[in-house]
């Protein structure tokens, strides 16, 4: 019997959702990117939280256009509330059945944005013996907090040498008492890359942290859109075996 999965599913990006319009354009930048590295696949976004459209609105957008199915891919950099709870909940309250809408795992940690990130950090003038920091927005979800050290530590693995994790908000260290500390302890210069996909308040605070540089949000940069792929790709699959 024929699937959903026997042909090109659409993708379906989402994201947390913000008031910033720069943020809202960055996911669409990168949804319009993916769309053109998988050959003009029909690339969709929603929001969790705060923006539309969301998560209900897409579903029935999909199903107006009678797509019974797609690939959800979650555009957060670690597996906090809204990406273990909030987005299942949210697709099984309209009904997603899970064998159509096949959820991949978060967009991060990847080792392709953990290079992207050192591309965002070189370009804001990284020095050779810079203290490096990477900053997130922070969790209460210990796990995600686990997923963001795991991505200090795949820059750390580019770079050579250890780099520190810091917050924006929940959770600590924050960014600017780590800036300090670093600082205290004889660090000539600090240098901190942003977990971050979009600018906002979270990367104002990264900015306000006291560094002597600071890297722009991940952004729609290549190794984001292709690690985008490589999820849909991977969503395909699983949902084409489980058919």
């Amino acid at each position: 019997m024929a699937t959903v999965f026997d042909v090109k599913v659409p993708l379906l990006l989402v994201a947390h959702g913000s008031r910033s319009a720069a943020a809202d354009e960055v996911v669409r930048e990168i949804a319009a990117a993916a769309r053109e590295r998988l050959d003009g696949a029909d690339v969709r976004v929603a929001y969790v939280d705060v923006r539309t459209p969301t998560v209900a609105d897409a579903v029935a957008g999909l199903r107006a256009d009678g797509l019974p199915g797609a690939v959800v891919l979650p555009a957060f950099l670690a597996s906090g509330y809204h990406v273990r709870t909030d987005l299942p909940a949210q697709l099984a309250e309209v009904g997603a059945d899970p064998s159509r809408f096949v959820v991949t795992p978060a967009l991060g940690p990847d080792r392709l944005l953990a290079e992207a990130a050192l591309v965002r950090l070189r370009d804001a003038g990284l020095h050779p013996g810079d203290a490096v920091v990477l900053a997130a927005a922070g969790s209460s979800d210990p796990a995600a907090l686990a997923e963001v050290r795991a991505a200090g530590r795949m820059l750390g693995s580019l770079l050579g040498r250890r780099v520190r994790v810091g917050f924006a908000a929940t959770a600590a260290p924050k960014i600017d008492a780590l800036v300090d500390g670093l600082r205290r302890a004889g660090e000539d210069r600090i240098a901190v890359a942003s977990w971050l996909l979009a600018p906002g308040v979270f990367h104002s605070r990264i900015e306000d942290s006291g560094a002597d540089v600071v890297g722009a949000p991940l952004g729609a940069h290549e190794d984001v859109v292709g690690a985008v792929v490589a999820r849909y790709r991977a969503g395909v699959e699983a949902g084409a075996a489980a058919a």
